[in-house]
């Protein structure tokens, strides 16, 4: 075989392997969840963040697109797959199939999108739809035939992101700032302010309670202004013991990123809770993000039920 040469008898060299890119340089996000839940929304999010997304892709061929994502390289670098349990191809083997992209050298997230099953039949209903699985039944069955199919998969997943009160909006906000520019290697952290009355986030992974400060809904000048504005946030930060418990948090999640990060952790989601989710929880959730940051951790602060009142 002959080799070319350039200018004075120099041999182009092919490319060594160490300068070859590795499959793990390839992002790779798997994408499942209930029907209702918002996969179309998270989709269309990551495609606004430059992923190539491949929607209703059958379980069998994830391995086959991984690879014709690296290979073809450039744009496909960042690839998403949505699986959709109505592809007869579906299989409830999730985790064999994360398993086989691991082996291959593939470094997968697998996000997992879920609400109440109340706020799943509202919105089935609200478009006047079926659910696709629920046969002659009634809606509340094939919800319940899902969430049987998809236990391993919800257990296999990296994020779970409960949709049951996002809006649009600020779903795709949340899945931007997962996936948009920042390291994915490193663990995102997102500080949810949350309302007591509204119920626990289920997918929370801290659970702070900021009902021991004295409620601003009791100042009238105060009332009417959320956690988000400087004189609220003021006086929150203003009452004893409101510093310490911010800088507490600060250090335990700090000293606890690092073994998140080894066991694989990618996103962490901390709930700071007050009775409504407008005043106390609010400003802790943005001054705790803040603090983070400055720690040079990923967060952004949150809020579920702001303007639920």
């Amino acid at each position: 075989m002959s080799e070319a040469h350039v200018g004075h008898g120099a041999v182009r060299s092919e490319p060594s392997p160490a300068e070859e890119p590795a499959r793990s340089d390839t992002t790779l996000v798997v994408v499942t969840g209930v029907s209702g839940g918002g996969r179309s929304t998270v989709a269309r999010a990551l495609e606004n963040v430059n992923f190539y997304v491949v929607d209703n892709l059958p379980q069998a061929l994830m391995l086959d697109m991984a690879e014709l994502a690296f290979q073809a390289g450039g744009a496909a670098r960042n690839t998403a797959m949505v699986l959709d349990v109505r592809s007869r191809a579906f299989s409830t083997d999730l985790a064999g199939a994360i398993r086989a992209l691991k082996e291959r050298g593939f470094q997968p997230r697998v996000v997992f999108v879920d609400a109440d099953d109340e706020v799943l039949i509202r919105r089935f209903e609200s478009v006047r739809r079926s659910h696709p699985l629920q046969g002659d039944g009634r809606l509340a069955d094939g919800i319940a035939v899902e969430r049987g199919l998809l236990e391993e998969a919800r257990e296999q997943a990296d994020v779970i992101i409960d949709t049951s009160h996002l809006n649009v909006n600020q779903l795709r906000s949340r899945v931007e700032e997962l996936f948009g520019g920042e390291d994915a290697r490193r663990i995102k952290v997102t500080v949810l302010s949350f309302g007591f009355k509204y119920g626990l986030p289920p997918d929370a992974d801290f659970v702070l309670d900021a009902r021991f400060l004295p409620n601003p809904y009791w100042v009238p000048e105060l009332r009417e202004h959320t956690g988000r504005e400087e004189e609220v946030s003021r006086y929150v930060l203003g009452q004893h013991g409101a510093v310490t418990f911010v800088e507490t948090y600060a250090r335990l999640i700090n000293a606890t990123a690092p073994g998140f990060e080894r066991e694989g952790k990618r996103y962490l989601t901390v709930a700071v809770g007050c009775t409504g989710g407008k005043h106390r929880s609010v400003a802790i959730a943005e001054e705790l993000a803040a603090r983070l940051r400055q720690v040079r951790l990923s967060a952004n602060a949150q809020h579920r039920d702001l303007g639920r009142e």
